[in-house]
């Protein structure tokens, strides 16, 4: 990276430009996470997404890419989420129908139809999701009696549902209006954004931890006495040097790619020749990046939200009540309610079964968007060839050979990223008897380091275009 050249990037008045319409988006975003839905009472459906927050691990994820949508009950609620889910569809639907992969190549205007259909889809996926959540969190309020409210009217749920669809869409066009600055992925930097915005909360309760005396205070050595919680203090500095270590194996797992070397045959034409030049095709260790992990905790949602809804209608449903402690990620708001006893087998269950469906998912995704058939077949038809290994088949089992090879690692990985939440809980619970609750995933690490690498990419090639002539000038002697 070139870091000097972005700073002197600024001076360019078209760049600041740039930095300062995406520094003001981010600001409206933020903005947006506190306008409330108007429906009823506000406070109590905060309440009630609390708590339906904290029973699904899938609803914890879908808070976090919010930006805390949920939790404040805005109109953002429903977030980015149905967008996400249209890209990851119609990227399957690219790869499965033949017609629509041809539309995909077609250049740009191809990824402009693709992109468009994205956007279409998008929006009944919001109506939908926006349904589903009002019905949802009004049942929690009901079945916990928490409070006496209304039926919702038909224009209640019109103007609910509506905001939430509203809110969804004009994201998606901040998102848009991000990436035609040129300096990053709009989208991406949304989600950042709303993975960021949690950082002060964390830090917050570290630090009211830390100055929390009533349990004593760390002496250092017999003869200095801090004002600070001695436990707390080993605590969160374990907490600060493991952050650390675990982005710094991120950004390695991320970067981390295999080199094949390509050669290209030498072609004469006339009194010209072409080709006779070595390039390299890089292949990525963990090519799939985060999808997986989403997919798999979409995946294990989907039997507590079941569970859920048949408890909304009947709350002594037994065959409910196991699927809502079966498949509800263990933390430390729920393992009072369902491990009194400590933990028990049920509570291994989860982070099993999460790990599994990571790992499978890697493999599955993987092998979707990188055909090893359709490299070897671009690579045959330009006159390259891999050295050893003969053009062709031979050399699309070869491509499938090492990326097997280096699914299986990557895989390993992504499941280990995922787990990390329930080994720290796994750990506090051993030395403490109870989670810690931090607010804080190697999922929603994972994604910051990701997007803060590729944005820095965008930013550093930006600020050379930018800068060309200056640093012609500086290295012209």
């Amino acid at each position: 990276m070139h870091f000097k050249t972005i700073f002197k990037s600024l001076k360019n008045k078209d760049m600041l430009k740039r930095f300062l319409i995406i520094l003001g988006i981010l600001f409206v975003y933020r903005f947006l996470a506190h306008i409330p839905i108007p429906v009823g009472d506000v406070s109590t459906f905060r309440d009630a997404v609390h708590n339906l927050i904290n029973s699904t691990d899938f609803g914890s994820f879908l808070n976090m890419i919010s930006g805390g949508g949920l939790t404040s009950f805005s109109i953002i609620l429903v977030g980015l989420s149905p967008y996400i889910t249209s890209s990851i569809v119609v990227q399957l639907l690219t790869k499965a129908i033949p017609s629509l992969e041809e539309i995909s190549q077609d250049g740009e205007t191809g990824r402009r139809k693709i992109n468009q259909w994205t956007r279409i889809f998008a929006v009944p996926l919001a109506i939908l999701q926006g349904v589903v959540y009002i019905h949802l969190i009004y049942q929690s309020i009901v079945g916990s009696a928490t409070a006496v409210l209304p039926e919702l009217t038909p224009l209640q749920w019109i103007i609910a549902t509506t905001s939430m669809v509203a809110g969804s869409i004009l994201l998606m066009w901040l998102g848009e209006l991000m990436t035609e600055q040129g300096i990053g992925n709009g989208i991406s930097m949304l989600i950042f954004a709303s993975i960021v915005s949690g950082f002060p909360t964390l830090f917050s309760q570290l630090v009211a931890a830390l100055l929390n005396t009533s349990a004593g205070t760390l002496s250092l050595f017999g003869w200095l006495n801090l004002p600070v919680n001695p436990t707390w203090f080993w605590i969160d500095l374990a907490f600060v040097g493991a952050i650390i270590l675990i982005v710094y194996i991120l950004v390695k797992l991320n970067e981390a790619q295999r080199i094949i070397p390509i050669n290209y045959a030498k072609r004469v034409r006339g009194n010209s020749a072409y080709g006779g030049i070595r390039s390299i095709l890089p292949l990525k260790l963990i090519s799939a990046g985060v999808i997986p992990v989403i997919f798999a905790t979409a995946f294990l949602s989907l039997p507590a939200l079941v569970g859920q809804f048949i408890l909304s209608r009947n709350a002594d449903s037994v065959f409910a009540q196991n699927l809502v402690s079966l498949f509800t990620s263990p933390n430390a708001d729920n393992f009072a309610t369902f491990y009194p006893l400590g933990i028990t087998w049920k509570w291994y269950i989860y982070p099993a079964a999460y790990f599994l469906l990571v790992f499978t998912f890697t493999y599955f995704y993987t092998s979707i968007i990188f055909n090893t058939k359709e490299i070897a077949d671009n690579l045959q038809k330009q006159g390259g060839f891999i050295e050893g290994v003969r053009p062709g088949i031979k050399t699309a089992e070869y491509l499938e050979k090492i990326i097997n090879r280096l699914n299986l690692f990557g895989a390993l990985s992504l499941g280990f990223i995922a787990l990390l939440p329930f080994i720290s809980d796994y750990i506090f619970i051993i030395l403490n008897g109870a989670p810690l609750g931090l607010s804080l995933s190697g999922t929603g690490l994972l994604i910051v380091v990701t997007v803060a690498l590729e944005n820095l990419r965008a930013i550093d090639s930006k600020a050379l275009m930018v800068t060309y002539d200056d640093y012609g000038k500086e290295t012209n002697y």
